[in-house]
């Protein structure tokens, strides 16, 4: 199985240059189904706060609308990419602290709403809250709140991070039913503001350590033993209980993909050591603990064969043990992204990249939700745009700036606009794949068909839909494209295509066919 699918992957990406008149037939079997999608969101993380408190209301307002929205202007083109799940950082308490925090940038030490006498000071985080209701406000079906550090009042140090690299937690050993009790409080605010929190994530990438050789941290973080994460997640269980309260928990958040299901460390093969019925670390029977996994694809896409080889076995390992698999961070950290080419990629380049990311693990990995990380960063929108959606420029104090939207925030929205929470992904085949990449999706009560294009390629290719086991007649469909035209950003084409006459694919280019 695994010899067959890398096979077929890397025969697509060797022959990436396909004739301008070749028609590549693409069949649709709406009657063989896969993975139901949760949602497909991005996270505001560090730099939510400078935008969201002090950045003037006409910029941030247009960030929040092309994150969220789900809105067309008079053309059909879309004002934003419609995210289904919006990630928001429940900081730790860093940015009192200060230069004492031990993380060098300002920026990206966090508020805490828990104060050093015991009480909550709720006006905290105000730009971080400011995107949580402006994604509530535009109807986003899933709010993520989630942890990179316990609150300094409860770590072994006092610090958003730890200095020992021994790879165990920096919560006090006395300190979890308070940690647990804390994140309840947090939840059961924003519930009470009418900002429901779906999904709540206590620990993030517990296999790294944090701390440089300086003993100062870029951000803040703690590593966790799988020993350690299971007293939080059963605590934290307990105490949502007590409370009343709904949000499920969310693990493992681990820092590559190869942890879920492999490795010898303290915190490796966790889908096996948390979800095997008889192990001693099993949470498959907690009330508040749904039968899923979140890893982050950071460094599994160096090359095609391993990006194919690392998903395919995760998808094997998940569903042999019932679990279904969030990829919830992801950008892109590595190397991978050059394609194995040297100096500047584009903005197009990183955003097929991108996208060729989300496309294999939706289907070679199944994953059932996508997340981006991150939102928004300090950068350039032209070249190496690796890092974010839309890149910021900055006054130095962060109350102020631009922003330019890059061709990353509408790779992301090929998929997150148009396949929308409770959709099925269905089976694609190709008879010719010449760097091309495509997946389909079926709404389970309108029947509205998704079909989402990726040429890779350096020439234009003609698509035509073939369609199978269908209940309902989709002759005709509207598309959206992006090319690395500036100006050709998830644009709608005029009038509809003849699904049987087809259409042509741009070279270098991504499209979705929405057939309703």
């Amino acid at each position: 199985m695994l010899h067959l699918l890398l096979l077929t992957f890397l025969t697509a990406f060797n022959n990436p240059k396909a004739p301008a008149d070749t028609t590549i037939i693409v069949t649709i079997n709406t009657g063989k189904r896969a993975q139901v999608i949760d949602n497909i969101g991005a996270s505001g993380c560090w730099f939510s706060e400078g935008i969201g408190k002090y950045w003037p209301e006409q910029k941030r307002e247009k960030i929040a609308q092309l994150l969220f929205s789900r809105k067309q202007d008079v053309k059909g083109n879309p004002e934003g990419i419609g995210l289904s799940a919006w990630r928001f950082n429940i900081g730790a308490g860093t940015a009192e602290k200060g230069d004492s925090s031990g993380i060098k940038d300002f920026r990206k030490r966090t508020e805490s709403f828990l104060s050093k006498n015991g009480t909550y000071d709720w006006s905290k985080q105000a730009g971080y809250q400011f995107f949580l209701k402006k994604a509530h406000a535009y109807g986003v079906e899933n709010l993520i709140a989630f942890v990179n550090s316990p609150p300094v009042q409860f770590t072994k140090n006092g610090l958003g991070f730890k200095l020992e690299k021994d790879y165990h937690s920096n919560l006090k050993p006395g300190a979890y039913d308070a940690y647990a009790e804390f994140l309840s409080n947090v939840i059961r605010h924003f519930d009470r503001k009418g900002l429901h929190f779906s999904y709540i994530s206590p620990v993030n990438e517990p296999q790294w350590d944090w701390a440089d050789k300086y003993m100062q941290a870029k951000q803040e973080g703690s590593p966790w033993k799988n020993d350690e994460i299971y007293q939080v997640v059963k605590t934290l269980d307990k105490s949502l209980t007590q409370n009343h309260l709904d949000t499920k928990i969310l693990v493992t958040e681990a820092g590559m993909l190869n942890y879920l299901y492999s490795g010898s460390t303290g915190a490796s093969a966790q889908i096996q050591q948390f979800f095997k019925p008889g192990s001693a670390l099993y949470m498959g029977n907690l009330a508040h603990l749904p039968k899923i996994i979140g890893g982050h694809s950071y460094f599994s896409e160096g090359t095609d064969s391993n990006m194919v080889a690392v998903r395919s076995h995760l998808a094997d390992t998940a569903k042999y043990y019932g679990v279904n698999y969030w990829q919830t961070e992801y950008s892109m950290l590595g190397d991978g992204y050059k394609d194995g080419n040297k100096g500047k990629r584009t903005a197009m380049d990183c955003a097929l990249f991108l996208a060729k990311v989300i496309h294999n693990d939706l289907t070679i990995g199944n994953a059932t939700a996508w997340q981006f990380w991150n939102s928004y960063e300090p950068g350039g929108a032209d070249f190496d745009t690796r890092y974010y959606l839309i890149a910021l420029n900055p006054k130095p104090d962060f109350k102020d700036g631009e922003f330019t939207v890059t061709k990353n925030l509408w790779a992301l929205g090929h998929y997150s606009l148009f396949i929308r929470p409770g959709m099925q992904r269905v089976s694609v085949q190709t008879d010719v794949k010449q760097g091309l990449m495509f997946s389909a999706y079926i709404h389970p009560k309108t029947k509205k068909l998704v079909v989402v294009g990726i040429n890779y390629g350096t020439s234009s290719v003609r698509i035509k839909l073939n369609l199978e086991n269908t209940v309902k007649k989709y002759p005709a469909s509207s598309v959206y494209l992006t090319t690395s035209d500036k100006a050709v950003n998830m644009q709608r084409l005029a009038g509809k295509i003849n699904n049987a006459n087809g259409f042509t694919l741009p070279a270098r280019s991504i499209a979705t066919l929405v057939a309703p």
